[in-house]
């Protein structure tokens, strides 16, 4: 006796089904066609790749995903969740008569590489490149519109040679606060030469030295190099960002010990452009979110700058409440302060506290303790509101300008050398970590603000600070001026004009934003196109000799140290090849070959996310930056997007502030310079959510293989032994990530482009079951059914009218999925398309030729494969990409008619079928004469009618 297999039979029966085989059979066959007929080629105006003029003149959409890093571990399906969604986006803006530029680069010069390279000594560019190999066959798989004449990755050199000119472009300028706008440094050296602006000390600028003078350009330069603190890793051998360092003040890689070290290092002169940066935020639209975040990164403060003179010298400090300054009882430095061992002295004042000395028998030596112990936290614990307070006086006193009073010096780690000025006045009664400091080391706390709550003005009673922006000014009378009586607005607006009239201050604007620290101690990124002269003076050097490679060295590692000590410096891989490094050039300034000194720093990952959204507009161009044509097309300022930009950037809300921040300044300085007519980056920015996934832990607390693990009576089991299961991010490491690879597999593409798009609104994250993807197939096979004969292959839709029903399902569906479209409402137009689907799968019979083109054109930007394959069958010979999208017939998208309810006394009496545009007047009429309200009422009189038409009468009876 034989068996049959059911699957087989199946088969057999219905060989043309749509299937997993079908769907990829489909799918590579028009995957390889959109390549080779350059179906996603998006013609520029001019230059290389101008086209179609007819598709040039159509108006422009241009669509980014954020730069992918091209991981070894290749992509799992939470990463395609924005890039489907902009092809989705692209698809529909062609179809709805836009020339659209979509394509994808490959942000590729980083740290990963490296580590690998040390690790394993193979040459990041060969990691990376296959890396990127692999990605951009995971991503062709997803069927994604690129526009592949435009893809590149930031560690070619055509590339980067442009990244590096960009640079010189920072370097070779300044910021003209008059002008409000950057400007070539040339012109700032002509207005020294001719004396129109004067240099500070006694010597004019035509005697000074060429090192000088260089000195003194540096001082202005948008980027520049100098001595800063930083974060120094010596068991890694390099310095860290910010991000690289975690809140217990050790490195993310190897958890080795961080200092604060002060140590020369380039920088971009980004504070310049602060206000800019806050004012523009207002034109983009970007969700209100991120926006607040750049906004409190780069935290504008009105305030005050005030005067503490100190031995002949002063120290500057910004208070947001200079109306407070008579309650200002000590000082504090940051203790990486410069000024910090001027005023140092080599013993203690006479009187000094015990408390204050922190046990050591000179101030130096107190310093320099508290200084080690300072450098070894990061800036988050510093700032840790929990902590005690912990400081050291530093042997000298400032002098109060407003009462005269000496008040002592102190260095805390609590004040950053990275905000302010470095150095703050502590007013111990209205903030609560001076108060918390002063009670430590026992300093004055003075009420100057009159408490509110009633704890009253005895300072020794208190048990916290009182702030307040309502209450009185008291206690605050001096030589010259009197705050007492005042609210804080009126003695702010005195007190700011009394330090100006006496100069000893002045009203000012300060800025949480610090200068952008753009140098790395690692091999793997754009080489610096700068050397040194023997005087140590900064050249640039010429376009002709970009791009500046990297050179080949035998060891891509920092030299690492003992990770206790603070005090060595770091040795790049660059420094290690003499011949790269020392070198005799011709840099055409007259002065003919000399030795020179490369840089071996190299520049920051962020480099070349700066600017890239250029690069695609005129990715061959080897002559300019970017052909200015080209870039006024699709960049430059037009109605409802005064500063230009992207049209739509997608991408995750992990980049609010580094990468944005930091492009939108490169952006605002090639503006300044005339090198584009776009002042933002990006005019729209949507951020997509996460792709979650379960992760199953055991007992150890280690993750295990999520797909082994069996769900038994509500608990979950991996190999006997029972797990917890917590809804986390998907990883690799997590070992819950499921590839694209399997999914396209075992279901298609389309069908994965399908489920991510209907998991949920896109700007929330979401998690992922695999389970469910089957859903989204069977939507697939019910569409392929309703226009394609499973058993013969044959098309089976006819050409008659469709029918009333049918007509208002199909245009209903049209006009709701065109809207949610355009407004990225990915999964709710699924849910259109699925309801329109169904109804004609129930309907039965063959399905009207029009109805089916139109559904197949609904379906193009979210399945295209299926969409492109199906149109073909229908008889187009074009392909479905640059289709007109359907446009609904408003006659049948209004309902015909609507059901009102009639109500008496509250209860439902009657249903009617009614016009949606009767009148309440008509309403009212028919509704009274309905035979089974009039039965209802029974001869009640009617005291009121209430109408709310179309859909409600309300009758209140006597």
């Amino acid at each position: 006796m034989s068996e049959t297999n059911p699957a087989a039979a199946a088969e057999v029966a219905a060989p043309h089904r749509y299937t997993a085989a079908m769907a990829a059979e489909i799918e590579a066959r028009w995957q390889d066609f959109w390549d080779a007929e350059g179906t996603y080629e998006a013609p520029n105006p001019s230059g290389d790749l101008a086209g179609d003029p007819a598709l040039v003149a159509r108006p422009k959409k241009f669509i980014m995903d954020m730069f992918p890093y091209p991981s070894g571990a290749g992509l799992h399906v939470g990463h395609p969740l924005g890039y489907i969604a902009t092809d989705v986006s692209a698809r529909f803006q062609r179809m709805t008569g836009h020339n659209v530029l979509h394509t994808l680069g490959f942000d590729a010069f980083g740290l990963p590489a490296e580590q690998y390279a040390v690790q394993t000594g193979t040459h990041p560019r060969v990691s990376t490149e296959a890396n990127i190999e692999n990605m951009k066959a995971q991503l062709r798989r997803l069927g994604l519109g690129h526009d592949k004449r435009r893809s590149f990755a930031t560690i070619d050199p055509d590339y980067y040679k442009w990244t590096q000119w960009i640079f010189l472009r920072i370097f070779n300028s300044w910021y003209d606060d008059e002008a409000k706008k950057a400007r070539p440094i040339s012109e700032l050296i002509a207005q020294f030469d001719s004396g129109e602006r004067g240099v500070r000390g006694e010597r004019s600028w035509n005697e000074l030295t060429a090192a000088e003078r260089a000195d003194v350009l540096g001082e202005y330069r948008l980027a520049y190099a100098s001595e800063a603190p930083v974060n120094w890793c010596p068991g890694l051998g390099t310095v860290l960002a910010n991000e690289e360092v975690t809140a217990e003040g050790r490195s993310e890689r190897g958890n080795f010990p961080v200092f604060k070290a002060k140590l020369r290092q380039w920088n971009m002169r980004i504070t310049a452009y602060a206000d800019r940066l806050l004012d523009d935020l207002d034109a983009l639209d970007w969700p209100e979110a991120i926006k607040l975040q750049q906004r409190n990164w780069i935290g504008r403060s009105e305030g005050a700058r005030v005067d503490f003179p100190i031995d002949g010298e002063r120290i500057t400090v910004f208070t947001t409440r200079p109306d407070t300054l008579f309650g200002a009882s000590y000082m504090v430095l940051a203790p990486e302060h410069p000024l910090v061992e001027k005023f140092t002295p080599a013993a203690w004042p006479e009187g000094t506290h015990d408390v204050w000395t922190g046990g050591h028998a000179t101030p130096a030596e107190a310093v320099a303790a508290y200084r080690a112990q300072a450098a070894s936290k990061s800036d988050v614990e510093r700032q840790a509101e929990a902590k005690d307070k912990t400081g050291v006086f530093i042997g000298a006193y400032a002098t109060n300008p407003v009462n005269g009073e000496q008040v002592p010096v102190f260095i805390a780690d609590y004040v950053l050398m990275g905000y302010g000025t470095g150095a703050i006045m502590a007013v111990p009664a209205g903030d609560q970590r001076d108060f918390e400091f002063a009670r430590a080391f026992e300093l004055p706390i003075v009420c100057i603000v009159e408490p509110t709550d009633g704890r009253g003005t005895d300072t020794s009673t208190w048990e916290d600070a009182f702030a307040s922006y309502d209450a009185k000014i008291i206690n605050s009378t001096g030589e010259g001026v009197s705050l007492d009586g005042l609210g804080v607005a009126e003695a702010k607006a005195r007190i700011t004009e009394w330090l100006e009239r006496t100069g000893t201050g002045e009203g000012t604007v300060n800025f949480r934003l610090r200068d952008w620290l753009f140098s790395r101690q690692r091999y793997w990124g754009e080489p610096f196109p700068i050397v040194y002269d023997e005087d140590g003076t900064a050249h640039s050097l010429p376009e002709s000799m970009l791009p500046l490679e990297l050179p080949e060295v035998e060891d891509y590692s920092p030299r690492t140290f003992d990770p206790d000590d603070a005090d060595t410096q770091p040795e790049t891989p660059l420094s290690r090849n003499e011949e790269w490094v020392n070198v005799t050039l011709d840099l055409g300034d007259g002065r003919g070959p000399r030795k020179y000194r490369r840089e071996t720093n190299t520049m920051p990952n962020w480099a070349g996310s700066c600017w890239y959204e250029l690069r695609y507009l005129d990715p061959h161009n080897s002559e300019k930056l970017v052909d200015p044509e080209t870039e006024r097309y699709w960049m430059g300022p037009r109605e409802g997007m005064p500063h230009g930009g992207v049209d739509l950037y997608v991408g995750g809300a992990e980049h609010a502030v580094l990468h944005l921040l930091y492009a939108r300044f490169w952006s605002k300085v090639l503006f300044d310079l005339g090198h584009v007519s776009s002042a933002e980056p990006f005019h729209k920015l949507f951020n997509q959510g996460m792709i979650q996934a379960y992760v199953y832990r055991d007992s150890r607390g280690i993750a295990v293989p999520a797909a082994e693990v069996e769900e038994r009576e509500g608990a979950y089991y991996y190999q006997g032994e029972k797990v917890s299961r917590l809804l986390g991010k998907m990883g690799k490491s997590l070992k819950n990530a499921v590839t694209p690879d399997e999914i396209c597999a075992e279901y298609g593409a389309d069908t994965l482009r399908l489920y991510e798009m209907a998991m949920g609104p896109l700007d929330v994250s979401r998690p992922w079951d695999t389970r469910a993807v089957v859903g989204q197939f069977r939507l697939l096979q019910r569409l392929w059914r309703n226009v394609v004969d499973e058993a013969s292959g044959a098309v089976t839709v006819v050409d008659g009218e469709a029918d009333e029903d049918t007509l208002r399902a199909l245009h209903k569906a049209i006009d709701g999925v065109r809207g949610d479209l355009e407004g990225m409402r990915f999964n709710t137009a699924i849910a259109k398309v699925t309801e329109l689907n169904n109804h004609l799968t129930k309907a039965g019979g063959a399905v009207p030729r029009t109805v089916a083109e139109a559904l197949v054109l609904l379906v193009a930007p979210l399945a295209p494969h299926i969409a492109e394959e199906l149109w073909r069958r229908l008889g187009h010979e074009d392909s479905v990409v640059h289709q007109d999208f359907p446009v609904a017939d408003p006659a049948y998208v209004v309902d015909e008619t609507v059901t009102c309810v009639v109500q008496i006394k509250g209860k439902v009496k009657a249903r009617l079928e009614v016009s949606p545009a009767i009148s309440e007047e008509e309403l009212e009429k028919v509704a009274l004469g309905d035979d089974k309200v009039v039965a209802a009422l029974d001869g009640a009189g009617i005291r009121k009618v209430i109408v709310r038409a179309p859909k409600l009468v309300n009758i209140v009876t006597a």
